[in-house]
């Protein structure tokens, strides 16, 4: 006589469809990974050489005329970037000293301020610009790409690059003067 087996055959998850599971959790392990390595780093340090970047500016905050700039751009001139969003009641703080110093360094052409503004929207962006009558470029951090290559850790955070494009100063927090910046911006410049 012959035995029949009563219990159906098992069916598991595909193989192909167990490789996709296991390669999209090894790809999302890797991620985490360096997001989390990236943010031990801590920002940028003195001493790195800035890579070149591009920065959409806000209409009406062009440099000469241009609606976008480049690091590349600004090779030759002291750059300080700062990061800020109207939300951040420390940038208010110092928005008024960093405009302040910006107009008695810009007829020089020997440095630039460049806003960047972070994780916000263009109308509160535009208000505060308004509010603290800065007129320096400045453009948004689409995708926030220009904050994650400096590894900001928050707002408002500064950062001083000199002539060659290497950074030489980081400030992160408020500057409490205008006097703060204008030492920092006199020592890079010859």
């Amino acid at each position: 006589m012959t035995e029949i087996n009563a219990t159906a055959p098992k069916r598991g998850v595909p193989l192909w469809a167990q490789v996709i599971i296991w390669t999209l959790l090894v790809g999302l392990l890797v991620l985490v990974g360096v997001t989390l390595n990236k943010r031990q780093q801590g920002s940028v340090r003195p001493g790195t050489e800035i890579p070149d970047f591009t920065l959409t500016l806000f209409d009406g905050y062009q440099y000469e005329g241009r609606s976008k700039i480049s690091l590349s751009d600004l090779r030759g001139k002291v750059v300080v970037i700062n990061f800020w969003a109207s939300w951040c009641k420390p940038c208010e703080q110092e928005a008024g000293e960093l405009q302040q110093v910006w107009a008695e360094y810009a007829d020089s052409g020997e440095v630039v301020f460049l806003g960047v503004d972070y994780v916000d929207t263009e109308p509160e962006a535009r208000v505060y610009l308004q509010k603290f009558g800065i007129d320096f470029p400045n453009g948004p951090d689409m995708g926030t790409k220009v904050s994650q290559m400096f590894r900001t850790t928050g707002v408002p955070e500064t950062y001083f690059i000199d002539q060659n494009g290497v950074l030489q100063y980081v400030k992160v927090g408020p500057f409490v003067s205008a006097d703060e910046i204008r030492n920092q911006l006199d020592k890079m410049l010859p």
